[in-house]
């Protein structure tokens, strides 16, 4: 069982962000619409309501999601620099072509492709888009000892991690193995060149990094952000900027308790397709969505 079903960003044209993905990254346009007032009030977010969303879905037909919701802007976000989700993670077949590719597109390389010193299963580069989302663009070479890695059946693939930034990591490990019934991986502490840019630190500092899985699926990565680090700013009833939602489908649905936003709905639509969803608040503010299945 695989739980990770989408990502949702906060985007200033959803339809504009949706043509650079196709162009660029091979994903398609599957759904289209309006948010329903049920959904907004799932997230707790009222101003999401009515608000054109578009969902994608990866060259290889994967049933993992990529979702772009209309945003007015926050002009004092800054990416890598808040916590909340940070980054989502798409595994790729050949990450120095895609390196190639990304030269000439409109996402910035932010970070070119760079073995991670004691993780050789895994080869990634990172890329900062037009919506100041970031991506990491992996590929990876085989499974670590305790999970199960993907492999890109399409150039470029599926979403199938998502990266967040904690004030306090313990506390955050706690959360999502109380309320979401999910179980703390591998701890590590790495050179993370990106988080030293973002906040001006010595390249050489070494951070602290932690995976939560199920089973051997492994799919949330939490790092400990920096001192410097701060709340997101967002707009009043509104999703935050940048990657905003985490989506899981999680088969022990029935044995969570929450606390949910609101009580958990049936909602339509390819991520969800007409199962129960409710929305929980992790530490940091941080929207977790669940489905059924």
């Amino acid at each position: 069982m695989k739980l990770l079903r989408a990502a949702t960003l906060s985007v200033a044209d959803p339809r504009a962000s949706a043509e650079r993905y196709r162009e660029w990254l091979d994903y398609r346009i599957v759904e289209s619409g309006r948010i329903p007032e049920v959904q907004a009030q799932s997230w707790g977010k009222p101003g999401a309501s009515g608000l054109e969303f578009i969902t994608l879905q990866p060259a290889s037909g994967a049933e993992v999601y990529l979702r772009f919701v209309a945003a007015e802007p926050v002009s004092q976000y800054v990416p890598l620099r808040t916590f909340g989700w940070a980054a989502i993670e798409i595994c790729v077949q050949d990450v120095q072509a895609v390196h190639a590719r990304m030269l000439g597109s409109p996402f910035e390389i932010i970070g070119p492709p760079r073995e991670i010193d004691g993780l050789p299963a895994i080869f990634p580069m990172q890329v900062q888009g037009p919506d100041r989302e970031i991506i990491y663009l992996t590929q990876i070479r085989a499974d670590l000892p305790a999970y199960d890695l993907p492999r890109a059946a399409s150039m470029i693939d599926k979403l199938f991690i998502l990266v967040l930034a904690c004030s306090d990591l313990k506390e955050s490990l706690r959360w999502f193995e109380q309320h979401a019934r999910l179980a703390p991986g591998r701890e590590m502490a790495i050179v993370y060149t990106m988080l030293a840019k973002a906040f001006d630190l010595p390249v050489e500092d070494l951070h602290t990094i932690a995976t939560m899985i199920h089973g051997r699926d492994v799919f949330l990565e939490l790092d400990q952000y920096p001192a410097a680090a701060t709340p997101r700013p967002a707009h009043p009833g509104h999703l935050p900027p940048g990657i905003s939602l985490a989506t899981i489908k999680h088969p022990e649905f029935h044995l969570l308790e929450g606390p949910w936003i609101s009580p958990p709905a049936s909602l339509a639509g390819v991520i969800y397709g007409g199962a129960r969803v409710g929305t929980m608040r992790a530490p940091d503010g941080t929207l977790i969505e669940v489905v059924a299945g």
